[in-house]
């Protein structure tokens, strides 16, 4: 379909001023300011004054918001390992495993568990790779994480994860939105929703995906019942960064200036009678769209960073990767966006557990470390919370079956993995919790994903009871009616 033409978007503007009555106008008005101020109240903000509200400067809902209390935290940067990495070939030694390697685990120990695919007798299988400790700290890593090593101070490692989900979708779910089910806000939008976000030009919320997709899906950063406006927006690593988001050919910015014009005026209007907060998203969106016309190619394009910081993080322009994120993912704090969230699946080792952690470490480790590196140096890791983990961690036992060509591998397991924490207010160089003597269940000091989520939004200023939206007659909140923050992990 052709653009509009400007005298034709010149004749609509003008047949709009003809219509307006004062009769329509105090209609429209009248009703209209008390819609706008419910509006904006579902939003989360404050209503707008009379007088802004009539001459259609509506709030935007993800302009900053002051938090329940001082926060540590302004960003957060969440590496999110998709497929479950196994926690006992890169954080949780277990000596115990390689004395009975091969020799079936004790029946009393698997008692009532649950697995996707191997059978509860399956024999013990031994960590894959040595550990040795590194730092001041002594955390003890996996020879297949060179690069973290030299960052582990930085790092507070914790081993007693634990989920109520032991398969991939519905724990990346769970993990992202507090619930199993699809359809609760994501993290990312609760955070948005919370204390909005700081850029300008660009969404508080960005999604990047590195591996062969999201079990999850897209409701990993679904608003939810949030309005659409905090919801996360997925960036491309190459070709348009959204897309879409180029004008076709023929549209010039001053065309397109005057169609969204034309389309902001005509939704205010109903805005003003219908009192939908969606209106008011969309209207935020169409705008922020245009904004990042000009700021996401910009922001995308690498080309300009030091040769060095490039190798740093093993970065390459125009490509599509874990490290080319990374590296994103900085620039986008930079750039006052409250909330990335990079995706790198490709963890799921039901088969050759070594090879497959081989090759995931090969291209995430250095990011991930120079992420951590990066923005210290550039001093903003202190108010940048970092965080890396998979969705559940990996049995002690051995996943073998011919059927399925698997071998050597582990299946799913909820009762209990690592994840780490960097900056933003986080207590570094600290190994927290602990696991028994075969990595089967939490022996010290559990951390449920609720409390993970609490502690999050702690950092950044938010008391997770008080967060909360009504919905469908009653209130829901990012924990569900749990989580206690880790008190630990506080600096």
């Amino acid at each position: 379909m052709p653009p509009p033409s400007r005298t034709l978007l010149a004749i609509a503007a003008r047949e709009r001023l003809q219509a307006a009555t004062r009769r329509h106008f105090f209609r429209d008005c009248g009703v209209g300011v008390g819609k706008m101020a419910l509006a904006s109240l579902l939003l989360g903000g404050q209503p707008a004054p009379a007088s802004d509200a009539t001459r259609g400067e509506l709030a935007n809902p993800l302009a900053p918001k002051p938090p329940h209390y001082a926060p540590k935290a302004r960003h957060v940067i969440y590496l999110f390992m998709a497929g479950a990495p196994s926690q006992l070939d890169l954080f949780d030694p277990k000596p115990t495993l390689s004395t009975y390697d091969g020799q079936p685990v004790p029946a009393d120990v698997v008692k009532d568990q649950r697995y996707a695919f191997i059978r509860r007798d399956a024999s013990l299988l031994a960590p894959r790779f040595r550990f040795s400790r590194h730092g001041q700290s002594g955390a003890e890593l996996s020879e297949v994480l060179p690069h973290l090593a030299k960052v582990v101070d930085e790092l507070a490692i914790v081993r007693s994860m634990h989920t109520d989900q032991f398969n991939h979708a519905p724990a990346q779910i769970f993990l992202n939105t507090g619930s199993p089910l699809p359809g609760r806000p994501s993290m990312g939008s609760w955070v948005t929703y919370g204390i909005g976000s700081e850029a300008d030009n660009l969404p508080g919320f960005v999604v990047l995906s590195s591996g062969s997709g999201i079990s999850g899906g897209a409701a990993n950063w679904s608003s939810g019942f949030l309005p659409t406006a905090f919801e996360g927006v997925v960036f491309r690593s190459e070709g348009d960064p959204i897309l879409n988001v180029s004008s076709p050919p023929g549209y010039d910015d001053e065309l397109q200036r005057d169609s969204l014009d034309l389309v902001r005026s005509l939704n205010e209007r109903h805005l003003g009678r219908v009192g939908d907060p969606e209106i008011a998203a969309r209207i935020a969106s169409y705008e922020m769209a245009y904004r990042m016309q000009s700021s996401a190619p910009e922001l995308m394009d690498l080309a300009g960073e030091s040769r060095e910081t490039l190798e740093l993080y093993g970065a390459t322009p125009g490509r599509v990767s874990f490290a080319n994120n990374c590296l994103l993912a900085r620039r986008m704090v930079e750039r006052g966006v409250r909330f990335v969230q990079l995706y790198h699946e490709g963890w799921d080792h039901h088969s050759d557990v070594e090879g497959g952690l081989r090759n995931q470490c090969g291209q995430t480790d250095r990011a991930a470390a120079a992420l951590v590196m990066d923005l210290k140096r550039r001093g903003l890791l202190d108010d940048t919370l970092v965080v890396w983990g998979g969705e559940f961690g990996r049995t002690p036992m051995v996943e073998s079956n011919a059927t399925l060509g698997r071998k050597l591998g582990r299946d799913h397991h909820p009762q209990a993995f690592t994840m780490w924490l960097a900056g933003g207010g986080i207590k570094a160089g600290q190994t927290l919790g602990a696991t028994d003597d075969l990595g089967f269940h939490v022996a010290e000091r559990p951390v449920h994903v609720h409390d993970l989520q609490a502690t999050i939004l702690h950092l950044l200023g938010l008391d997770h009871e008080r967060l909360t939206f009504r919905s469908q007659g009653r209130d829901f909140r990012l924990t569900d009616v749990h989580g206690r923050i880790v008190q630990e992990l506080l600096a």
